[in-house]
């Protein structure tokens, strides 16, 4: 792991990216799992979507408290 601006970077082996698709400088998603990290390909669109879900989420929190009762 090495400091990279506000964040750290890591190495993945070169059989490993070519086979994901993975170039030096790409964003990857890191989901945390109860096995660990998943990695993934950055995503904008889903990104967004999330963003937009989640924001939704708290702007609609009273309801969707009633709705689950």
């Amino acid at each position: 792991m090495r400091r990279a601006g506000g964040s750290v970077s890591a190495t993945i082996p070169s059989e490993m990216a070519r086979r994901f698709h993975f170039a030096p400088g790409d964003r990857v998603q890191v989901i945390e799992t109860e096995q660990g990290i998943l990695l993934s390909p950055f995503d904008a669109e889903l990104q967004q979507a999330l963003a937009l879900a989640s924001e939704q989420a708290r702007r609609f929190q009273p309801a969707l408290r009633e709705l689950a009762q």
